[in-house]
């Protein structure tokens, strides 16, 4: 498996297109397509939140049926959540335009929206929205970038990815994009993704593939504490490059897994890298726990201490905070066994042995905590699992960014 250019549109037959609708944003992209040149199958999870929004449930009932899809269409500014029957058919109403304008006769089209929660969207604009983006679908790197951008709200950088492998002596590719900077805290994966794939593999292995994979990816981040009414992923595969289709279990299903967990992993990680007025990544890695689900509850704790998240922001090497976050996970451990340290770029460093302080240079600390990614590593010395989580720093622009997000 190799990283490769581009994003959503880096598999072979897919296109995406993007135009100014005027939707909630002024000068700027707001919406995005994404179709395939044949039907595919396709995947999806959504939030666990109980206020779903339109989109959450319409795209829904499409995915958990055997209808092909062929297009998603995203909206940016409105998101379409607390908006009622309206709200539903305005989802009906922009699947049908799509149909129309894409020339779509065989399959569904799904949709999904982003941004202010109980609006209704200005569903005129929308469709005129899609109509425009129909002469412009376009396979290249550039477009699929182009669309990465038009779906972002308060993200201050596009996030896409693609991998490449070989199967049946075929390549392979798997490719996404994905928003999210605000209101993101695990549960199922909190933003909207969208990741393609020209492999051949059976619906139910695919849904499989995707659902297991959120639990080591998507649900490990956390920027704010806040699900979100709208978390959508959806993952569409054409079966474009010609490999015998996937339906058993064997290696070809391994190998394809792993490149769905590279592809997520890397979306996931610039999410939340890209946390509202984050200036670093924050990873909390995990070691020794007595079981996974030890090590997932100990390293989400962490990453969602907004007392630990400061002290990051601060270049505080406070441990602490982090031992206190530990203790009040739920999760059962001896203190006194505890090992921490900061890592990064710049360097290592123990701060915590057996549940105490150690004596440690503070200026060397800073450093390391000054990098654009900085590593907790938290080695609890009770068994053999691990976790890792990602979250982002905890800075006065948060506030600032969420304090007039409707304005």
């Amino acid at each position: 498996m190799e990283h490769i250019q581009g994003g959503i549109t880096a598999a072979k037959g897919f296109f995406a297109s993007h135009t100014a609708a005027g939707i909630k944003y002024k000068g700027r992209d707001d919406m995005a397509c994404v179709y395939s040149e044949v039907p595919c199958v396709a995947a999806g999870t959504y939030t666990r939140n109980v206020v779903k929004a339109a989109p959450v449930l319409f795209d829904r009932q499409i995915t958990q049926g055997d209808t092909p899809v062929q297009a998603v269409v995203i909206n940016a500014g409105i998101a379409n959540a607390c908006t009622g029957e309206e709200g539903f058919s305005y989802c009906r109403q922009t699947a049908e335009s799509a149909k129309e304008a894409f020339k779509i006769t065989d399959a569904e089209v799904l949709v999904a929206s982003t941004g202010v929660i109980g609006m209704q969207l200005p569903i005129d604009k929308l469709k005129a929205g899609v109509y425009q983006m129909a002469p412009g679908l376009s396979d290249t790197l550039e477009a699929g970038n182009a669309a990465a951008k038009a779906i972002m709200t308060t993200d201050t950088k596009e996030k896409e990815v693609a991998v490449s492998f070989t199967i049946d002596g075929v390549t392979v590719t798997v490719g996404g994009m994905c928003k999210g900077s605000g209101m993101i805290h695990p549960d199922m994966c909190t933003m909207l993704g969208f990741v393609a794939t020209d492999c051949a593999i059976s619906k139910e292995l695919l849904q499989e593939a995707l659902s297991e994979d959120v639990k080591d990816t998507f649900n490990m981040i956390s920027v704010d504490g806040d699900t979100s009414t709208n978390d959508t992923l959806l993952l569409l595969a054409n079966g474009l490059a010609g490999n015998t289709p996937i339906s058993t279990r064997d290696e070809r299903f391994a190998a394809f897994k792993e490149a769905l967990h590279e592809v997520n992993r890397n979306l996931a990680m610039m999410m939340a890298g890209d946390g509202e007025g984050a200036t670093a990544l924050f990873e909390v890695t995990v070691t020794g726990a007595k079981s996974k689900e030890d090590a997932v509850t100990l390293a989400k704790s962490v990453i969602t201490s907004n007392l630990t998240k400061a002290a990051i922001f601060g270049h505080d090497a406070n441990w602490g905070r982090i031992l206190c976050a530990l203790g009040y996970s739920g999760a059962e451990f001896v203190p006194e066994k505890v090992e921490l340290r900061f890592i990064s770029e710049a360097g290592e460093i123990l701060i915590a042995q057996n549940g105490t302080g150690v004596d440690f240079d503070e200026d060397k600390a800073t450093k390391i905590l000054s990098c654009e990614k900085v590593t907790a590593r938290c080695d609890m010395h009770m068994g053999m699992y691990s976790a890792t989580a990602w979250g982002c720093d905890l800075s006065y622009d948060y506030v600032k960014i969420n304090a007039d997000y409707r304005s």
